[in-house]
């Protein structure tokens, strides 16, 4: 294989013994301006033997990359964990990847709900479990009629309904761990699931959208505190996120999400001497070397679009009445059925050549349209090329690092990495897994963007997955096969 995976830094510890844990969370919420629901950073401390493991769940949109959290934060927040003698590569940060605003002090903060959860360490029992919810999510990539594949985007339209073939798959599964303390009661429910949490509308406030609202449900039920880690969501939207009719609203997903978790934790039985097992590795990714000739397509397309526009004697204002008139009426759409049957056969003529002009006229424009929406998807895509592009050529480097983290609680095992994962390579490692106890986590430990599947990452017909990406159509077999021993050793 040209691009092997380099081992760059690596950390296995195993342990079976009494487990400890202890949780925190502490309010990371920007109150400078609107808020609708609060943010949290939540920890988890687990300990086993000498083995002792964080993981670390933000309400925020990436650790790094984009939004308010730096790329320095794993760093920051690993070298002020030393004190507690936690091994910097054993510490697992997720981000939800709600886009609600943090606060700009965020690090300290979270050291200090780790620092609140290391002190409160109780012997544990585990137990894992999946559920299914399939009533939340929806894949927003639709494939086209003609190969190419469009998505759901607020920056775009959607594409026409007749040209729509297929869309593409969802991950249902539910994946849970569950912590009791000795005397049997919750203390932590984790929940892995994939989905963007995107269905709070920003007018509403800084908000956690779903999640937020599923672990509050999970809390007030169970008086445990619930972890929400996102999984390969990189290519799944909320259910009617493009609708206009209704407003948007994250709480009736997140009420759904939590009635799910809550009922399939209530049947997992937990137990102790669990495993406790984390690793941590360093890949090397290809960089996408593409962006080219890609952006030379997107021009090419734009200029024959632009070239295909039709003059028109008409604008939207008398459009829109003649669109009605002949959708409404097609055989009298310009006057009175009477019109149309006046024994004058001069006046019959003329008002059926006035209605084959419009017709000609609404279709054009209607044409205009659609050229117009498919020119705006295009541009948007264009920009996300045009800006991986300049990040490329500033890098100077044919790969980038990422980071990719297991851990093993009990039967429980997840897998992570620092892209936003689309959905299939998700399903692909836990079907080569073979275990309904493995899972696979994107936006972790840090963020490299999208990181699609090679047939979505040569899509010729554009989408922000594909083209909001810093990789080469090779991560994908890296990733899963590297995923897939990283899920192997932790069976063992």
């Amino acid at each position: 294989m040209k691009f092997l995976c380099l081992l760059l830094l690596a950390c296995v510890a195993t342990a079976r013994a009494e487990m400890l844990a202890g949780v925190a969370k502490i309010d990371i919420t920007d109150r400078t301006g609107p808020v609708n629901d609060p943010c949290f950073a939540k920890a988890l401390v687990l300990k086993s033997g000498g083995t002792t493991a964080v993981l670390i769940t933000l309400d925020a949109v990436a650790v790094g990359g984009i939004g308010r959290i730096g790329n320095d934060f794993m760093a920051t927040l690993r070298n002020g964990l030393q004190e507690l003698g936690i091994p910097s590569l054993n510490v697992v940060v997720n981000a939800s990847h709600c886009h609600g605003i943090v606060r700009g002090d965020l690090e300290p903060l979270v050291i200090q709900a780790v620092k609140e959860a290391a002190k409160n360490l109780v012997p544990v029992k585990a137990g894992s479990g999946v559920g299914l919810e399939t009533r939340i999510s929806e894949n927003r990539r639709l494939k086209m009629k003609d190969g190419s594949t469009v998505d759901m985007r607020r920056a775009y339209s959607m594409p026409l309904d007749q040209e729509v073939a297929s869309v593409g798959p969802i991950d249902p599964q539910v994946g849970l761990l569950r912590l009791d303390r000795a005397d049997g009661t919750a203390l932590a429910v984790l929940y892995q699931f994939a989905c963007h949490p995107i269905m709070n509308p920003p007018s509403k406030g800084c908000s956690a959208d779903y999640p937020g609202f599923a672990s509050k449900v999970i809390e007030e039920a169970t008086g445990a505190m619930a972890f929400f880690v996102q999984g390969c969501g990189g290519d799944i939207n909320p259910v009617r996120y493009k609708e206009v009719t209704r407003t948007a609203d994250a709480e009736p997903l997140g009420t759904m999400l939590g009635a799910t978790v809550l009922a399939a934790a209530r049947k997992i039985e937990t137990k102790g001497d669990s495993v406790l097992k984390v690793s941590n590795a360093t890949m090397a990714v290809p960089r996408a070397a593409d962006y080219s000739a890609r952006i030379s397509n997107i021009e090419a397309e734009q200029k024959k679009l632009v070239a295909a526009l039709k003059p028109t004697n008409i604008n939207f204002k008398s459009f829109l009445p003649l669109l009605l008139q002949h959708k409404l009426w097609p055989d009298t759409p310009s006057h009175y059925s009477q019109s149309y049957l006046h024994d004058q056969a001069l006046d019959r003529k003329a008002i059926s050549q006035l209605d084959a002009d419009n017709r000609v006229l609404v279709e054009n424009y209607l044409a205009n349209i659609e050229i117009m929406e498919r020119l705006t998807r295009l541009n948007a895509n264009m920009a996300l090329l045009q800006m991986h592009l300049k990040q490329t050529q500033a890098a100077g480097d044919k790969t980038l690092d990422a980071e990719v983290c297991g851990l093993r609680v009990g039967d429980f095992k997840l897998v992570t990495f620092p892209g936003e994962v689309t959905v299939q390579v998700g399903l692909n490692i836990k079907k080569a897994a073979g275990d309904v106890n493995a899972h696979v986590s994107g936006y972790t430990n840090g963020y490299i963007w999208y990181t699609p599947t090679v047939e979505q990452r040569l899509n010729p017909g554009y989408a922000q997955e594909d083209c909001d990406t810093l990789v080469a159509p090779e991560w994908q077999k890296i990733f899963e096969t590297k995923a897939l021993e990283v899920l192997t050793n932790l069976s063992r």
